[in-house]
């Protein structure tokens, strides 16, 4: 796949995160998605994570490419929320990530 495709495809995770940044912020976006998700908290927010999550998990005990692409969609559209309710930016992760590379797990956990 082209570099170039992939890069602007990373860059839409960031187009959104920062929608979601905006709509967090803003008093003219009241009636957004997004905005309802962050007035109602984090309850709410985390009970959608779960929502999709286990849509995500019937999709592919379904096997359905096109429904499993739609769930886990919307199960990163919702973690990603999710992290920014905790003001976690999409460069926290990816350091994070980075972070792991090459390791074992017992050698970047955080549970251990």
């Amino acid at each position: 796949m082209d570099e170039k495709k992939i890069s602007n495809r990373i860059n839409i995770l960031n187009e959104i995160f920062s929608t979601i940044e905006e709509r967090k912020n803003s008093k003219d976006n009241q009636d957004s998605y997004v905005s309802s998700l962050f007035k109602d908290g984090l309850e709410k927010i985390n009970s959608k994570i779960s929502e999709e999550s286990a849509e995500s998990i019937e999709a592919s005990e379904n096997g359905e490419r096109d429904k499993i692409i739609y769930e886990y969609s919307d199960l990163l559209f919702h973690m990603m929320v999710g992290l920014s309710y905790h003001g976690i930016n999409m460069d926290d992760i990816c350091l994070e990530l980075e972070r792991r590379i090459g390791k074992k797990k017992k050698d970047y956990t955080l549970d251990e």
